[in-house]
C-alpha cells in the first residue's frame, strides 16, 4: 500500500514537472501560402429577431460591421412568425401574414422592414431564414405563442409555428410577395447579394411535418423566391449535427431530392440548390465543479457534414455554410440553470472559438469543400442581468471577451500561410480524444499582407481550470526587411476582458455610468504593451513570451 502511494506521488511530481517544462516552439513560414485567409468567421445568428433594432442590438451590430473587412452575414429565426413584435427568449415575431374574414391574405412589412433596415444600414447581408409558419397558415396553429424560460422543458417551444402550411399555394404567395417587396425596397442588385433558406433544423421538432412535406415546402419556396428574384441563391436544409444518424440521413436525402427527386412545385426533376447548410454543436458537461468542453464532438459533426457534401458528385463544390456552429445548443440557456454553460462569460469561450475555427478551416481543406460561412449563434439579450451566462457577444451593450476573437480574425484578413506548433493539437487528435491530458493545445494560425504578418496563438484545454501559463517562441521567416515592429494583442485575465473587470468591481448588478465606462474600456482589444522593435537576422524574426491557459494572443508584425 505504501509502495503504491509513493508511486502516486512520483507520478504527480512527474506531471507537475512536465507542465513546468512545457514550451511551445512555433514556426511561421511566410513563403508557404495556403490560400486566402478564410472569411467564413464573419457570420452571426440569433433566435430573437426583434432584438435587432433595439438599443443594444443596434450597438452590437455596428460593432460587428466595424470589425470585419467584408460584409457580415446575419441569420435569425422567426422572421415570419405571427405576433406583435414583443421579444422574449427563443421567440420573436413580425406578423407579416394574416388573413381577413374571407380568408384573403393580408401582408404587413412594417416590423420585418425595421429588422432588414438595421442590417442594410450597416452594410450587412441577410442570410434570410424563411420561417416560421404564420398562425393563419399553420395546419396545427394552437397553441401558437410559447412562453419558455430557462429550466422549462425545451420541447415547450415547439408550438403552432412549427407545422406545415394548410395551403402550400398561400405559403408560396407569401414568399413571392415578400421577396418582391424586398426587391422593390432595396433594389435587385442588393437583394441579389443575399442568401435565402427555408426553416431551421427540420430533422427535429422545429419541423412538425414529415421529410417529404419539408421537401414539398422547399420546392414551393425555392420556386417562389426564384420567380420573384431570378438571381437569388437559395440553399439548405440547416439540419442538426450530421454526426447523428437521423440528421446525417436527412441531409443526404435532401441532397438527393434536389438532384433527382420529383419537384412538388414544378413537376420536373430536382430543385434549385445554391449552397448546402447544416449545423454543428459541441457538448460541454459540468462535473465535480468544473466545466469540461467537448470540442471533439463538434469537430466530428463538422467533419461528417463535410464528408456528406464532398461525396455528392453534383453538389460537392457548392458553398458550404455551417448555419449554427457553437460549443453547445442553446444560447438562451443561462449558466444559473445549466452550469455546463459556465464557459460563456470568460476567456474559455474566446479560446474555444479561436481553436475550433482554425480546426474547421483545416477540415474544409482536408475534405476539399468550399467552406463559406461559420455562423456563430451568439448575439445579445436585451435588458437581461449583467453576465447572466447566455451565449452572447455582449452584455448590456458591453462586449464580452469572445467578441475580441472576431476582432482578431478581422485583423488577419489577407493570405493564410503555413504555421506549426510542437504543442498544437490537430483536428484528428481532438476528434479522437479531445484536449484532456497534461499538455494543452498551444495552436497557431497565421496570415500575411504585403507589408505585415499576423500570428494568432492560443492556450486551450477542455477543462476550465487554472494552470500555469506556457512559454513560447515564434520563429517567423522569411521576413523581407532588416527591422520589424511587433505589437501583441491579448485576451486573458488582464486584457480584453470585461468579465474580469466586472468581478473586480464586486459584480455589481446595476453598474454606475462610471463603472460602465470602465467595463467598456476593459472590453476593448488593444496592444498589451508598447510595440517592440526587432531585428531580422538572416530574414528570421524571433518573438517570445508566455501565454495564459485559456488565453489568446495576436501578434502583428510590420515591416
Amino acid at each position: 500500500m505504501r509502495f503504491n502511494f509513493l508511486l502516486f506521488l512520483l507520478a504527480c511530481s512527474s506531471v507537475y514537472a512536465q507542465q513546468q517544462n512545457l514550451k511551445a516552439d512555433i514556426t511561421v513560414d511566410l513563403s508557404s501560402e495556403i490560400g486566402s485567409f478564410s472569411r467564413a468567421w464573419a457570420w452571426f445568428g440569433y433566435d430573437e429577431p426583434n432584438y435587432t433594432y433595439m438599443k443594444d442590438g443596434k450597438k452590437l451590430l455596428s460593432d460587428l460591421a466595424a470589425l470585419s473587412p467584408v460584409p457580415v452575414y446575419v441569420r435569425t429565426h422567426n422572421l415570419l412568425t405571427s405576433g406583435d413584435g414583443t421579444p422574449a427568449l427563443k421567440w420573436g415575431s413580425t406578423n407579416v401574414y394574416s388573413e381577413d374574414a374571407n380568408g384573403n391574405p393580408v401582408y404587413n412589412w412594417q416590423i420585418i422592414d425595421r429588422i432588414f433596415d438595421t442590417w442594410i444600414e450597416r452594410g450587412m447581408k441577410p442570410l434570410v431564414e424563411l420561417g416560421f409558419m404564420p398562425e393563419a397558415l399553420s395546419s396545427k396553429p394552437q397553441p401558437y405563442r410559447h412562453f419558455w424560460k430557462p429550466g422549462d422543458p425545451y420541447d415547450d417551444i415547439y408550438t403552432g409555428w412549427s407545422f406545415p402550411p394548410e395551403d402550400y399555394g398561400k405559403w408560396a404567395a407569401l414568399i413571392y410577395n415578400l421577396v418582391t417587396h424586398f426587391v422593390e425596397k432595396y433594389g435587385e442588385a442588393e437583394a441579389g447579394t443575399w442568401l435565402w433558406e427555408l426553416w431551421n433544423e427540420p430533422d427535429i421538432k422545429y419541423w412538425g411535418g414529415t421529410f417529404d412535406e419539408y421537401c414539398k415546402l422547399y420546392d414551393y419556396t425555392a420556386d417562389a423566391v426564384k420567380r420573384a428574384l431570378p438571381s437569388a441563391r437559395i440553399g439548405g436544409p440547416h439540419t442538426t449535427n450530421p454526426g447523428s444518424r437521423n440528421a446525417g440521413q436527412f441531409l443526404e436525402k435532401f441532397l438527393n431530392h434536389c438532384d433527382t427527386g420529383i419537384n412538388y412545385a414544378t413537376g420536373g426533376r430536382g430543385a434549385p440548390l445554391d449552397f448546402v447548410a447544416f449545423h454543428a454543436k459541441g457538448a460541454p458537461v459540468f462535473r465535480d465543479g468544473v466545466v469540461r468542453m467537448n470540442m471533439g464532438v463538434q469537430l466530428r459533426n463538422v467533419s461528417r457534414g463535410f464528408e456528406i457534401v464532398a461525396s455528392h458528385p453534383r453538389f460537392s463544390r457548392l458553398p458550404v455554410i455551417i448555419g449554427e456552429c457553437d460549443p453547445e445548443g442553446c444560447a438562451a440557456c443561462g449558466m444559473d440553470v445549466y452550469p455546463q454553460n459556465g464557459y460563456r462569460n470568460g476567456t474559455m469561450y474566446s479560446v474555444y472559438t479561436a481553436s475550433s475555427f482554425a480546426k474547421i478551416f483545416d477540415l474544409a481543406i482536408h475534405h476539399n469543400v468550399n467552406l463559406t460561412g461559420i455562423v456563430s449563434w451568439s448575439f445579445e439579450f436585451e435588458d437581461q442581468p449583467w453576465f447572466h451566462g447566455f451565449r452572447d457577444l455582449s452584455t448590456n451593450g458591453v462586449g464580452k471577451p469572445v467578441l475580441n476573437v472576431f476582432r482578431m480574425f478581422g485583423m488577419m484578413d489577407g493570405t493564410r500561410v503555413a504555421a506549426h506548433s510542437n504543442l498544437g493539437s490537430g483536428y484528428e487528435s481532438i476528434i479522437e480524444s479531445g484536449v484532456r491530458g497534461d499538455v494543452p493545445d498551444i495552436g497557431v494560425l497565421a496570415s500575411k499582407r504585403e507589408k505585415s504578418a499576423f500570428v494568432m496563438i492560443w492556450n486551450y484545454h477542455d477543462d476550465d481550470v487554472k494552470a500555469p501559463g506556457t512559454p513560447f517562441e515564434i520563429l517567423i521567416r522569411p521576413v523581407p526587411s532588416a527591422k520589424v515592429t511587433v505589437r501583441e494583442y491579448r485576451i486573458d485575465s488582464e486584457h480584453g476582458n470585461s468579465f474580469e473587470a466586472w468581478k473586480k468591481m464586486g459584480s455589481p448588478p446595476d453598474p454606475s455610468p462610471r463603472q460602465i465606462r470602465m467595463l467598456e474600456e476593459a472590453a476593448t482589444l488593444k496592444p498589451a504593451a508598447k510595440p517592440q522593435k526587432l531585428k531580422a537576422e538572416s530574414g528570421k524574426v524571433l518573438v517570445s513570451g508566455s501565454i495564459q491557459r485559456q488565453g489568446v494572443s495576436l501578434f502583428e508584425i510590420k515591416w
